[in-house]
């Protein structure tokens, strides 16, 4: 099941600068597992922007639910979920 999100990230501006660090450097590594697992298969920044899009590949609703709160960032994200269909005039042989 492919999924679209787009994050926008709101960390606190008065944040302790080591807390922040800490807390993007844990998820710098929770993306990169949910990436060598297969879930997450595309992200990209949106310029100018603290905001994201990614494409999930995920068994269902729930899963993705469980990764999104997986993410240390979760509790600063305003997440939009989109969820995609194949479209019928792609010429793509596969949905990946």
């Amino acid at each position: 099941m492919l999924i679209c999100t787009m994050m926008d990230v709101n960390i606190p501006h008065d944040m302790d600068a080591d807390a922040k660090s800490a807390l993007l450097a844990k998820e710098a590594e929770v993306a990169k597992q949910y990436q060598l697992d297969g879930k997450l298969v595309h992200i990209w920044r949106v310029t100018g922007r603290r905001a994201n899009i990614t494409v999930w590949n995920v068994s269902d609703n729930q899963e993705l639910h469980d990764c999104l709160m997986g993410f240390p960032l979760y509790p600063y994200l305003d997440i939009t979920v989109i969820p995609l269909n194949r479209h019928p005039s792609s010429i793509a042989e596969t949905d990946m």
